[in-house]
């Protein structure tokens, strides 16, 4: 029996004018300095979505509408596992405040894949791109 602890997390895929908001963990956090989509935990009896209203609140300073969501991926690290759950969201109001996390960065879809990223985050930004690269194609 596999007792590993495992961790549900929503996460925000925020693009704006064509880039997509990336965050780089602190060096205190868990995977230190890899980049991520912003997010966080699941509290106990709390949807993905209302997750990602609050977490954004407090890691970042704004508020969101929760939008689409996209594929649920999990991924095994040697500690642990996550099964993220993304979702696009727009930014309703406030202006982004780094309240944990060391950067910031807005790439275009095409080259998020240039950062150092959270293992976990890998499988949704192939997906990402790839959707985004159907839907170009059919413009």
């Amino acid at each position: 029996m596999n007792l590993e602890k495992h961790l549900r997390v929503a996460c925000a895929i925020i693009q704006v004018r064509g880039k997509v908001l990336c965050t780089q963990r602190s060096a205190s956090m868990s995977l230190p300095l890899k980049w991520e989509f912003p997010g966080g935990k699941i509290d106990e009896g709390e949807s993905p979505e209302e997750c990602l209203r609050r977490e954004l609140f407090e890691e970042l300073g704004i508020e969101v509408s929760v939008g689409e969501a996209h594929t649920v991926t999990t991924h095994g690290y040697a500690a642990f596992s996550v099964t993220l759950y993304p979702f696009s969201c727009k930014i309703t109001s406030g202006e982004i405040t780094l309240l944990e996390h060391r950067a910031m960065a807005w790439l275009p879809v095409e080259e998020l894949h240039t950062l150092d990223w959270a293992e976990a985050d890998l499988p949704v930004i192939r997906k990402y791109q790839d959707e985004f690269r159907r839907h170009k194609k059919s413009l």
